[in-house]
């Protein structure tokens, strides 16, 4: 490829996606006419940093690009409802040992799961309109199920996570309304499962920035967007009968056992006799005799109830170092709110 195919190719890219550029995380108009001296001022910045590539282009034309590299720190709390499906069941005590045994007749109401987690991204822009991070965190989380059939039962795990994983996003624009997709990818492993969770999360901005008449550089930007969610979703592992029932549930445990038999006797087919017997029988004997030391196994196939919902969010970048910034998710199954702070610099 030759010298003078490479600088179109280059400008091409710029012009394309880098219209309007991303600033911090979201995107920044060109500089309007009444901050032209600032516009001037960028026009002859000389940008001798490698990231982002395409960067000495996009001075030139008068663009205030971000700082490349950034360190985000955020907290996230989220509310969303569950869906299980495949259940299997086993138990571990001294004497016992059974395996995970397929118990699909049991039926589910509505389930929960709250979850509270931090996390640090650091990222770098590649080009003015692409941007990769990653991500590194913790957490807490928080799942309540509620068994309907063959009886009435409530669980409140709380648990620990710890998170790890990648992502991109590109940004655009058409006019004055700038565009964002962000893609990631991240593996939470909960304190009580075999194996880490990997969730995929698709978000869609778009958005208007607004700058401060006597400081280019400062501006509040408004967006709304969607988001969605997705979860591996097979799970396995193993819990402390003590931890698997709250309270309230050991308190009311002759209850639970005589509705358990109600159902055994009055309502069970023969196969599913056969399957509690192996399995369910055992488990509620462990309730019956208040023996909260008996490991549960368990395993099975868990989805976010709705996997899009709608959000709106807001960021002050106070210059171009520090940033500021809140999404809530509102509309939709999902109930999300998030904060952020975010420092750039140069390398």
């Amino acid at each position: 490829m030759t010298k003078s195919v490479k600088v179109f190719f280059g400008y091409a890219l710029l012009l394309i996606f880098g219209m309007p550029i991303v600033s911090g995380q979201y995107s920044s108009t060109m500089i309007k006419t009444k901050h032209e001296v600032y516009t001037d001022s960028l026009k002859q910045v000389e940008y001798n940093y490698v990231f982002p590539i395409l960067g000495q282009g996009a001075y030139k034309k008068g663009f205030d690009i971000p700082y490349p590299i950034g360190l985000m720190g955020n907290y996230i709390w989220m509310k969303q409802n569950l869906e299980f499906d495949n259940l299997q069941l086993g138990l571990k005590t001294n004497n016992v040992d059974i395996p995970l045994t397929d118990v699909g007749f049991i039926e589910f109401g509505e389930n929960t799961n709250t979850s509270y987690a931090y996390n640090v991204r650091p990222d770098i822009w590649v080009f003015p309109f692409l941007n990769v991070y990653g991500i590194l965190g913790g957490g807490q989380s928080k799942t309540e199920v509620n068994l309907t059939t063959p009886f009435p039962l409530y669980s409140n795990v709380e648990q620990g996570l710890s998170t790890a994983g990648f992502g991109v996003m590109g940004a655009g624009g058409i006019g004055p309304v700038w565009f964002s997709v962000d893609a990631n990818w991240t593996w939470s492993k909960p304190e009580l499962l075999d194996k880490p969770v990997r969730v995929n999360v698709l978000g869609i901005r778009f958005g208007h920035t607004f700058k401060f008449k006597t400081r280019p550089d400062r501006n509040i930007a408004l967006w709304a967007g969607t988001m969605r969610m997705e979860m591996n979703s097979e799970t396995n592992g193993e819990i402390k009968l003590i931890d698997a029932l709250p309270p309230e549930s050991w308190e009311r445990r002759d209850e639970i056992v005589t509705n358990y038999y109600d159902w055994y006797d009055n309502d069970a087919s023969i196969g599913q006799k056969v399957l509690a017997d192996q399995v369910l029988t055992p488990i509620v004997e462990r309730i019956e005799a208040a023996d909260g030391e008996s490991i549960i196994r368990y395993g099975m196939d868990k989805q976010v109830k709705e996997k899009w919902n709608g959000t709106i969010g807001g960021q002050f970048q106070l210059d171009k170092r520090w940033m500021f910034r809140s999404e809530a998710g509102l509309i939709g199954n999902r109930k999300s709110f998030l904060v952020s702070v975010n420092y750039r610099f140069l390398l």
